[in-house]
């Protein structure tokens, strides 16, 4: 186990950040940590890289216990927070150069590990610049190239795509599989929910301080009772009609706004075929017609109770 973490508490006066949060990341894999702004994502890392004191529970990482002056353990770990800490005054290529130093001592290695990181990010045309003339996405590349230079074990992500354009979430998002791929272990946090269903191999969904589920995306889904959504473009659907709609066996949920028809069903039922079948039968105008089966969005909000970015 390259990280464990037992009955973690942290609390701020009445505020219970973390209640009893349990947990374990297996060696090569990218575990998600999913949940809502304020959910205690960013709160459980910082305990875990002994950045933040916790009132009980306990850490370990490398089978170690994780302690402020762990510095052997904090060599082999790669941090990129959320909120992009780099020196203005330094070069993109000063600042990776700079961060690497910290963990390797070899000159001619730090330089190597340096010009690998700048690739790595695609940096190339950038390495003068200063961190003030970068784009929001490139400041977040340069932030991800100074926290795994030095080629870490285990590296942790929080948040790395907020507010950065597609083009350099593509980016970030390919580069982590990378890393994964080279043989890092990583824990990734976000409120994004299709980036955590497309990078991670197992996810634990946070709330309130605490896991609640825990899982490989399938296996969350197969916890809860949604099964196919439906959505169809159709037109003027009048009060009785969607009732009628609502009426048909093993639907759940009925939506209708702007000609957009949203329907869910129980798990394991279709009924795109009796939805098909009734609109044409009382000879209601339609056009695109969507099918999906149930979000990771989808079970948080069965779970909890509300959607995934409230």
């Amino acid at each position: 186990m390259i990280v464990e973490v037992k009955n973690l508490v942290k609390r701020y006066d009445k505020l219970v950040a973390l209640d009893h949060l349990n947990l374990a990341v297996e060696e090569g894999e990218i575990f998600g940590l999913l949940g809502p702004n304020g959910s205690g994502k960013t709160t459980a890392i910082n305990c875990i890289l002994s950045l933040l004191k916790y009132d009980k529970g306990t850490i370990e990482i490398f089978g170690k216990g994780m302690k402020p002056d762990a510095y052997d353990i904090k060599r082999n770990i790669g941090i990129i927070m959320q909120n992009v800490a780099v020196f203005d005054e330094l070069t993109v290529y000063e600042n990776i150069s700079y961060f690497c130093s910290l963990y390797v001592k070899d000159k001619n290695e730090v330089k190597r590990l340096t010009d690998e990181a700048i690739e790595f990010v695609s940096l190339e045309d950038y390495v003068k610049f200063r961190p003030k003339k970068l784009s929001g996405g490139l400041l977040r590349r340069l932030n991800i190239a100074c926290g795994i230079a030095h080629k870490p074990k285990l590296i942790i992500l929080d948040e790395p795509t907020v507010a950065v354009d597609p083009q350099s979430r593509n980016k970030i998002l390919e580069g982590i599989k990378k890393l994964n791929e080279n043989g890092a272990t990583i824990i990734y946090t976000s409120h994004y929910m299709e980036e955590v269903e497309q990078l991670c191999s197992r996810i634990s969904i946070i709330d309130k301080g605490k896991v609640i589920a825990t899982g490989t995306k399938d296996e969350l889904k197969a916890m809860i009772s949604l099964g196919e959504k439906i959505t169809v473009e159709a037109y003027n659907l009048n009060e009785e009609e969607i009732e009628e709609i609502r009426h048909i066996p093993n639907i759940v949920y009925v939506d209708y706004k702007e000609n957009q028809l949203e329907i869910k069903s129980k798990k394991g039922k279709n009924n795109l075929l009796h939805v098909l079948d009734y609109l044409q039968n009382h000879d209601i105008n339609f056009g695109k017609i969507f099918t999906e089966m149930p979000t990771l969005n989808d079970v948080f909000l069965e779970i909890t109770g509300k959607e995934l970015r409230d």
